[in-house]
């Protein structure tokens, strides 16, 4: 049960693993080098997960903020974006990477090279430490590890940074408005009797409609001044609703010419309709 004698027997598979690759004839042999391959992502995916909740165990107050995390493209959220950040370090050291620009590469090999190198001081630290005592973490093992949360940190940041936009603290900002307009909408929904309490606690599907949908009449009426206001220009809009500027335009005025009692039946088969 020890998180040491287990980050042992992973890092062991790892290390056989790529003996295996290193004594393989790609060229040869190229499906056996896929599942090779294949068995080395995995092994090391296994390696860094128990990593993660070493460190968790071993230096919980002192990790790396990965605040940094907000600006990413929610499709990169993955549990698996780890892995993807050591398989990429090592193409950069390797010189197959070939996803960034030239100057990006250059900027990012030297991160590289001191994340695996940290990496690799860190397994060897755990190693020796699992051989002798696997149940405590010495002030030397400390450091190395928060060294190596550290660099992970960085090199996660420039090497995404590179190849995405992340988000700007303005666009963050904007989101968080967003999120701010569709509680009060909710909020504004129950008081009113559109949605019930009971809907909500048992994650309703129609709610992922009935929502937005309301959500966008009062952004466009009720909180004229929030996230959906269409006196600022698309580009102050967050990307969530720029693309349809125009389109929220004419919603509002349509909204406009309708009185109290016609929006309320509007809103309400907005909560009925599929």
């Amino acid at each position: 049960p020890r998180l040491l004698s287990q980050f042992f027997f992973a890092d062991e598979r790892v290390t056989r693993v790529v003996a295996e690759i290193n004594g393989l004839d790609a060229e040869l042999d190229p499906q056996q080098y896929l599942v090779l391959l294949n068995q080395l992502h995995l092994s090391q995916a296994h390696l860094l997960a128990i990593l993660e909740r070493i460190m968790e165990e071993c230096i919980p107050t002192q990790r790396h903020s990965r605040d940094y995390l907000v600006k990413f493209p929610e499709e990169l959220l993955v549990d698996n974006l780890g892995n993807h950040m050591l398989f990429a370090a090592e193409c950069l050291l390797a010189g197959t990477f070939l996803e960034v620009e030239d100057a990006d590469r250059t900027q990012l090999r030297p991160q590289a090279r001191n994340l695996l190198c940290s990496l690799e001081l860190v397994r060897t630290v755990l190693r020796e430490q699992s051989l002798s005592q696997p149940g405590s973490y010495p002030e030397p093992i400390r450091a190395v590890l928060i060294q190596f949360d550290r660099l992970f940190a960085e090199f996660e940041l420039s090497y995404v940074s590179s190849l995405v936009a992340v988000k700007s603290p303005e666009e963050i900002y904007r989101q968080q408005e967003i999120i701010v307009l569709f509680c009060e909408t909710v909020e504004r929904a129950l008081r009113l009797g559109y949605l019930t309490q009971e809907m909500i606690d048992g994650y309703e599907p129609l709610l992922m409609f009935t929502i937005p949908r309301l959500a966008i009449i009062s952004g466009l009426l009720i909180y004229p001044e929030g996230p959906l206001s269409l006196e600022q220009s698309p580009e102050q809009m967050s990307r969530v609703f720029s693309p349809f500027y125009n389109l929220l335009k004419k919603i509002r005025d349509l909204l406009w010419v309708l009185s109290e009692e016609e929006l309320c039946l509007l809103e309400r088969s907005l909560c009925t309709a599929e």
